[in-house]
């Protein structure tokens, strides 16, 4: 067989940083394709840049085959909505009666499962949120501000 075997998390022998994602996610909301890989800054795991994404809102990140998701790229996934008709400030996470106020799920703007095409890039530390498409051959650059 040419090429590295994709059952291997860490494909390059020493290299800790490059790990094929579908041999590294625990959560059954992220489901990515053979040979597509996260190249870590510190070792951390492709999880990890992951953010707001409960089971609970029912949406997966669908990530293709062959992508190449640089450093610190983070998913900012729809767990991190809030309500917009009122008040933004998310007053059931602290509890102490607060909790009385969770919405309703249709109260926030959930867009849906965020798929990744297959053969996509990203750069260093670039940010998606809330998309539902990235491209298939696509590499987005990361503008700093």
């Amino acid at each position: 067989m040419l090429g590295p075997n994709p059952n291997e998390k860490y494909p390059i022998p020493g290299n800790r940083n490059v790990q094929f994602i579908s041999n590294t996610i625990t959560r059954p909301n992220i489901v990515a394709g053979e040979y597509s890989y996260y190249d870590a800054k510190d070792g951390e795991l492709f999880e990890e840049q992951v953010l707001y994404h409960y089971e609970a809102v029912g949406t997966k990140l669908v990530i293709g085959k062959f992508c190449s998701i640089a450093a610190e790229t983070t998913f900012i996934m729809g767990g991190g909505n809030h309500r917009m008709d009122g008040s933004t400030y998310p007053f059931n996470i602290f509890a102490h009666g607060w909790e009385a106020y969770v919405p309703m799920m249709e109260q926030l703007s959930i867009k849906g499962d965020t798929i990744v095409g297959n053969d996509y890039g990203s750069v260093e530390g670039q940010r998606s949120c809330r998309v539902s498409r990235l491209g298939t051959e696509q590499l987005l650059a990361h503008v700093p501000s």
